[in-house]
């Protein structure tokens, strides 16, 4: 049966009673979306999806922050078919490992900077972060510093949503759910110019925030922290652009304190920011580094943690047995995806071209939306962009409460072919590297024009 035949036979609405019916989604208020129901996706290709009604939308959040490669690649698909006739899973517990799995980790310490050259295998970036926990504080009770055990986050941050990730993120709203976070997890101020005090320098800004850090640890007790984690772009919390002096103070910090740096690079690895890691981008050298999303572009569940030889050093010499691992850890198939990615992604120069020529032009043409009645402010590195929606710019005004407005214009730009993300009143993008300059400008059209009937209809929410 053809697409349109698919969409015609009225399958719509069975699926979406049976979704109704069984299926918990996540992050998701279930009345409300049970008394719309659900869009029913059910192809894709380039840097498109299509519903089940036959509607095209441009992806402009390439799936959840990562399908780099663009969807339809059928190199992807043909590994995967591959390896599953080869080997469809086979464990890397009791001292086995499988073809895949190796050679993954292989090119992981070939693609990442120079001292990451050991890789610990998961099945997604939150589970990457509970392996991040579990192992900064196997590392500081192997250095006989077993009192070493806080981890600092930051406010706003994301770094999953099982209860160690949860925990280290810094979402208010996940927290008082689950009696979180769990001890030893504690928060900082977020490099949020725009949200915390856009009236200072930015530059004083971005120190204040960095030495928040230096503040905290001088009230723990250097001696009780492990570590600090941090996006170097803070995605699910509103794509919160730090201030240039921020990474390199935090460096000074974390060079001259006895603690650990995680970089988050679930998000901002794989090319989003225009280079291979958002470590690069910024100068900053994390001890480790947690991976996902962009490793295999969405296409298999795989992620990881990439350990800094300084640490891997002292677990493999010093550790004995480490207890901890999942049953999927380099699971083959899925790292053979992946693996297939990234050599596509530095073969066919995707990286460097969204890094020289699209993402350019994206924020040259995403900067422009600033000019809306609507927008506060525009924002965005390489692949990655915001923009704040407020209610007047001079003296500025909020929404109030936040929120109502941003979904009203992110389903404004789902009715109007266009995938656009809502953080409260922040609307966001983070669109398939391989976009071309007339995509581009698609999606500037559509946003601009989902702005325009945004401002149109404030009456219905405010």
């Amino acid at each position: 049966m053809s697409h349109d035949a698919t969409a015609a036979a009225g399958t719509t609405d069975s699926w979406q009673q049976q979704d109704r019916a069984h299926h918990l989604h996540p992050f998701t208020d279930y009345k409300a979306l049970n008394a719309k129901g659900s869009r029913i996706i059910t192809r894709a290709e380039g840097c498109y999806i299509w519903d089940s009604e036959g509607h095209k939308l441009l992806d402009g959040m390439a799936g959840l922050w990562c399908v780099n490669i663009g969807y339809g690649r059928k190199e992807l698909a043909e590994a995967a078919y591959a390896q599953m006739q080869e080997l469809p899973y086979y464990n890397n517990f009791f001292q086995c490992s499988t073809p895949p799995a190796v050679e993954l980790s292989a090119l992981l310490a070939e693609l990442t900077p120079p001292h990451l050259n050991h890789v610990f295998f998961t099945g997604s970036g939150s589970e990457s972060n509970d392996t991040v926990l579990r192992m900064v504080r196997y590392y500081w009770k192997l250095k006989g510093k077993p009192y070493k055990k806080i981890i600092i986050a930051r406010d706003n941050a994301y770094h999953g949503s099982t209860v160690a990730g949860a925990s280290l993120s810094g979402m208010k709203a996940m927290h008082a759910q689950g009696d979180l976070p769990i001890p030893g997890i504690v928060h900082i101020e977020q490099p949020y110019h725009f949200g915390v005090a856009p009236e200072m320098d930015p530059a004083e800004f971005g120190l204040r925030a960095a030495r928040a850090l230096e503040r905290k640890i001088d009230e723990l007790g250097e001696c009780n922290v492990a570590a600090f984690i941090a996006e170097p772009i803070q995605g699910a919390g509103g794509v919160i652009i730090p201030p240039d002096s921020y990474w390199p103070e935090i460096k000074r910090i974390c060079a001259e304190r006895d603690i650990l740096f995680v970089a988050d690079e679930v998000i901002t690895g794989f090319g989003r920011l225009g280079t291979w890691f958002g470590s690069q981008y910024y100068g900053i050298e994390p001890d480790l580094m947690s991976i996902a999303k962009g490793l295999s572009s969405g296409y298999q569940p795989i992620g990881g943690v990439m350990v800094s030889d300084k640490v891997a050093e002292v677990v493999i010499d010093q550790g004995g047995e480490f207890f901890h691992g999942y049953t999927y850890s380099g699971h083959p198939v899925a790292a053979a995806v992946a693996a297939a990615n990234l050599r596509i992604l530095r073969d066919e120069r995707i990286i460097e071209r969204a890094g020289a020529e699209v993402g350019p032009y994206l924020q040259k043409r995403w900067a422009e939306l600033a000019d809306h009645p609507l927008v506060g402010e525009t924002r965005g590195v390489g692949m990655l962009a915001a923009l704040e929606l407020v209610r007047a710019k001079s003296p500025r005004q909020d929404f109030a409460p936040a929120g109502k407005v941003g979904t009203l214009c992110r389903d404004i730009c789902v009715d109007n072919g266009l995938v656009m993300r809502a953080v409260r009143d922040t609307m966001i993008i983070s669109p398939p590297l391989v976009l071309t300059l007339e995509q581009v400008d698609e999606l500037i059209e559509k946003a601009a024009r989902c702005l325009d009937l945004t401002a149109a209809r404030l009456h219905e929410v405010i």
